[in-house]
């Protein structure tokens, strides 16, 4: 039992490691850290909730042919699953960190999010390890958890840039980047659940293809947001998050 509860956790404790260690001109305070990580692990709930809710109303539209098969998947996919699990991270996030007086470089908001996105992730990875065994856990480490963590990156990146722009004033822009905040993690993660509800080859195909060049991708961009970690309140910097310079 002990090694299958390693075997959950560790995935998600190394992304959370090894993102931190990106964050380098101030480090956020251990506590806050772990407050992050226990409030992503509490999400776990009330996203379960959500998304027996959602099933329900999706079982009830399928079975009185309001809706097809196809639709049924997609819905469950973008709005049932990501849109609920990310929506939930997402007001963790915000609520523990917003006014935080910690937060006060743009990278932090990339720590902020994959910290929640590790707490949840390994509650979830614990369950269906449990129940499913080493291969199972083998299989979460490189797809599901990693998968977490990218959405997190992006999640956090334009939380950053919405922080940012709260800084200087620029409200029209705030408000662009915390729906991105939460639009685009919801997109990554629908379209992986989608491909993977689907009873289709071409879709399975399209999963692989997907999390190896968004993994790789992913990589190569919290470098470059590590690189560009900008001081939110330093009267001298250059606000310049335009559209054209966006992931």
């Amino acid at each position: 039992m002990s090694f299958l509860l390693l075997l959950a956790v560790a995935p998600g404790a190394y992304i959370v490691y090894k993102v931190y260690k990106q964050d380098k001109i101030e480090k956020e305070s251990r506590s806050l850290i772990k407050k992050l990580l226990i409030a992503g692990a509490i999400t776990v709930f009330p996203a379960l909730i959500f998304e027996i809710i959602a099933s329900v109303i999706l079982d009830s539209f399928y079975e009185s042919a309001v809706i097809s098969e196809g639709l049924y998947i997609f819905f469950d996919a973008f709005i049932g699953t990501a849109l609920v699990e990310e929506g939930v991270k997402f007001f963790a996030m915000k609520k523990i960190t917003w006014k935080n007086e910690e937060f006060d470089y743009t990278f932090d908001g990339i720590v902020y999010a994959v910290c929640v996105s590790m707490g949840f992730a390994i509650i979830e990875n614990i369950c269906y390890v449990f129940e499913n065994g080493v291969g199972n856990a083998l299989i979460r480490a490189v797809t599901a958890v990693p998968g977490h963590a990218v959405y997190g990156i992006y999640m956090g990146y334009y939380f950053g840039c919405a922080k940012l722009c709260e800084a200087y004033g620029e409200s029209k822009n705030l408000k662009s980047f915390l729906k991105k905040s939460l639009w685009i993690p919801v997109l990554l993660h629908g379209f992986y659940d989608y491909c993977l509800m689907s009873d289709s080859d071409f879709l399975i195909l399209a999963f692989l293809i997907f999390i190896i060049v968004l993994f790789a991708l992913t990589l190569k961009n919290i470098k470059k947001f590590s690189m560009r970690d900008t001081s939110i309140y330093d009267e001298y910097t250059d606000v310049s998050y335009e559209e054209s310079e966006e992931v």
